[in-house]
């Protein structure tokens, strides 16, 4: 399993910073969905400059104008990309020709979407599937039990994300269970007294 670890609600000279002392210390660095709507083209390029070691995912939320905002995306220098499950179908399929000519990666953010929806859009075997709990919402997920049933609705699906509040505790549910490939953790690790050193005890927990 790999980690992610969001960066939000940030200057962008900090969210650089922060992106430099985490960069190799984690698998994954995303630059959140509110530094994509305050700092634009030239914010994601600033942060692939002051990584060079982890992955960079852009949290874009893509909904529409599919083609042109990954191609935007992996311009500036994203590896991964991501898209609304909430999106149409011709968006999604827009998105991974993008991702499969460029040789990148595109993330399907499944939040709010209906299981309906889920295998409408369960047709993109490269695609990385994101099990997201809403930030806004007040109730608390138990991230095993939430890819235990998801995986009982999609055996076949290969690649799985899961986001929202997960905590080590969490983390080492998921790494027991070997169902997700990714972890995505926020304010548990960049809202700590010390981030890297968050970091690195995440990182041991879910490369067990």
């Amino acid at each position: 399993m790999q980690l992610q670890v969001a960066i939000d609600r940030l200057t962008l000279t900090d969210a650089t910073a922060l992106a430099q002392q985490l960069d190799g210390k984690t698998d994954i660095i995303e630059m959140g969905t509110s530094l994509v709507k305050d700092y634009g083209y030239q914010g994601i390029v600033a942060m692939r400059t002051a990584i060079q070691h982890s992955q960079l995912l852009v949290d874009l939320k893509t909904i529409d104008e599919g083609a042109y905002e990954f191609r935007q995306g992996f311009k500036a220098g994203a590896d991964i990309l991501t898209v609304m499950g909430a999106a149409s179908e011709a968006t999604l399929a827009a998105v991974y020709a993008v991702t499969q000519e460029t040789g990148k990666t595109m993330m399907i953010d499944l939040m709010e979407t209906s299981i309906e929806k889920q295998r409408q859009i369960a047709g993109f075997p490269q695609a990385i599937y994101c099990l997201h709990h809403s930030t806004d919402r007040q109730d608390k997920m138990a991230p095993d039990s939430t890819v235990a049933a998801f995986h009982e609705q999609f055996p076949d699906l290969a690649h799985l994300a899961i986001a929202g509040g997960i905590d080590q505790t969490g983390a080492a549910a998921l790494t027991a269970q070997k169902l997700t490939d990714i972890v995505i953790v926020g304010s548990a690790i960049t809202k700590s007294a010390d981030p890297v050193a968050a970091a690195e005890e995440m990182m041991e927990v879910v490369h067990k």
